[in-house]
């Protein structure tokens, strides 16, 4: 093969209903933030829920809030900020055509995933042993109370309320945070084969909207459940 028809050779990562790369990036890119939008909407409905509910039961929310480990909150607040570097990190190994990088930068990525979906389970866990679960085992007492008669009692429906929403919402994040580490896992895999290059690394970005936009919705999810308003 001769050097101008080597360099006029399509690239083969592209597909054949697109004239050229840069057209194929830019669909990719308006799938994936039409995809971001109906996130958006999805998670905004239930942050409504959330905001309306507080507001008619204060003092309820802020009782069995009071429950929740700021710790733990904060620890994985911290992990997801450091994933999203990695994920940068790895973008920009991508870019510039270095793949052992890349790849260190992904496996580092999945591995912060699996310590936020780690320490959310043992946040599962207490919540569990402390029969803070809605159903029919749901039972909430404040520390606070024990030895202060005088102390407004907190209403179960609405505490059983408050957890009920800091499941749906938590439990939905770590869905998607399952399902970012299984993407990345699957890109950590044919970043190894060398698949992607300096000219081809369009599903490396894409995972990284996805990851990046994950992250700051528990941005918004750790001072609604775990900060605002924990005193009555």
């Amino acid at each position: 093969m001769s050097h101008s028809s080597a360099a006029t050779a399509p690239n083969p990562a592209l597909r054949h209903h697109f004239a050229e790369m840069e057209q194929q990036k830019n669909a990719a890119s308006l799938g994936m933030w039409l995809f971001l939008v109906t996130e958006i909407m999805f998670f905004g409905g239930m942050f409504c829920a959330y905001l309306i509910y507080r507001l008619q039961h204060f003092n309820d929310f802020a009782a069995a809030s009071q429950s929740l480990s700021i710790k733990l909150g904060a620890t994985n607040t911290a992990v997801l900020i450091t994933s999203s570097l990695t994920v940068v990190l790895a973008v920009h190994a991508a870019r510039h055509g270095k793949r052992k990088l890349l790849v260190l930068y992904l496996l580092a990525t999945i591995v912060l995933g699996c310590t936020f979906l780690g320490v959310k389970a043992v946040e599962y866990t207490d919540k569990f042993k402390e029969h803070h679960v809605p159903g029919p085992s749901f039972n909430f007492a404040p520390e606070y109370m024990q030895g202060h008669p005088e102390q407004s009692p907190v209403d179960m429906r609405h505490a059983e309320m408050f957890f009920s929403l800091y499941f749906v919402m938590t439990g939905m994040h770590a869905l998607h945070m399952i399902i970012g580490v299984g993407l990345f896992s699957g890109l950590t895999w044919l970043a190894w084969k060398g698949r992607y290059t300096k000219d081809y690394y369009t599903p490396i970005e894409m995972a990284g909207l996805y990851w990046h936009f994950v992250d700051v919705v528990w941005i918004y999810l750790f001072p609604l459940l775990y900060l605002i308003s924990r005193h009555r």
